[in-house]
């Protein structure tokens, strides 16, 4: 009878500090028996983070990355620390952005340029 009176057992955890800025980060279990170190004191809503970056918690403490979309509008979840850690570089969330960023920059290039100067008659490729 006792069980029933009891809060649910979490699972072991703790925080640990980030050894590329120094400030402090949740080390959780996941699902795959495995860890992984959360944002502390984050819960932003699913919606606003990519898919597979969205770390759910799950009643006994561990925590499953949660792919579906969309997901309910005011479900919360935990994103890693790496994605906000000032000291790593941002991993490329959104491929197809990143894309775009390098051709709109190709595009700029090509406005600043300046054009090559006109081949003379001789170098034309039907003059020969």
């Amino acid at each position: 009878m006792g069980a029933l009176n009891e809060k649910p057992r979490r699972l072991g955890s703790g925080q640990s500090q980030c050894p590329y800025c120094g400030l402090l980060q949740d080390r959780v279990a996941t699902l795959e028996q495995d860890w992984v170190l959360l944002e502390p004191d984050m819960r932003p809503l699913a919606h606003t983070v990519p898919a597979e970056h969205r770390w759910i918690e799950l009643s006994d403490g561990r925590v499953t990355v949660y792919g579906v979309c969309p997901p309910d509008q005011f479900q919360r979840c935990r994103v890693e620390h790496r994605l906000a850690c000032p000291q790593q570089a941002l991993p490329d969330l959104w491929p197809w952005l990143t894309s775009l960023r390098v051709e709109n920059g190709r595009q700029v290039e090509r406005q600043t340029d300046p054009e090559p100067p006109p081949l003379p008659p001789e170098e034309w490729p039907d003059a020969g």
